[in-house]
């Protein structure tokens, strides 16, 4: 994990190679541990680092743990390749989070510092 600077903004960069969100309280504790130690609520994390159920809409993995940074105020940017789900509403789920200002699903980690550099202004 890293704190960097970008355009004035402090964000927190999540780089395991181990899973990170599996469930939503476990997630949202260890993301609120995060947002205090570093006083900053923009977090970044890899793809890799979320359970594939989070990407399954079915089981409200997703919802449970965006909700909950809401009521936080955190902003989340995820990054990785999200070509690889067929799911309709997981497409529909990801562009509409894309056009708010709090949760991002982008391919790169510099794509997500750019995303919270042009909200964050």
């Amino acid at each position: 994990m890293k704190k960097i600077v970008k355009d004035n903004i402090e964000i927190v960069i999540i780089e395991q190679n181990e899973l990170w969100i599996e469930q939503a309280s476990s997630a949202v504790n260890a993301i609120m541990d995060i947002k205090y130690q570093n006083d900053c609520s923009n977090i970044v994390i890899d793809k890799k680092c979320i359970a594939e159920d989070f990407f399954q809409l079915s089981t409200g993995l997703a919802g449970e743990i965006f909700q909950k940074l809401i009521n936080y105020h955190i902003k989340l940017a995820i990054f990785g390749d999200f070509s690889i789900y067929t799911s309709q509403a997981l497409k529909d789920f990801i562009y509409e989070s894309n056009q708010g200002k709090d949760f991002f699903f982008v391919k790169t980690e510099e794509e997500a510092m750019e995303k919270f550099s042009t909200i964050c202004k």
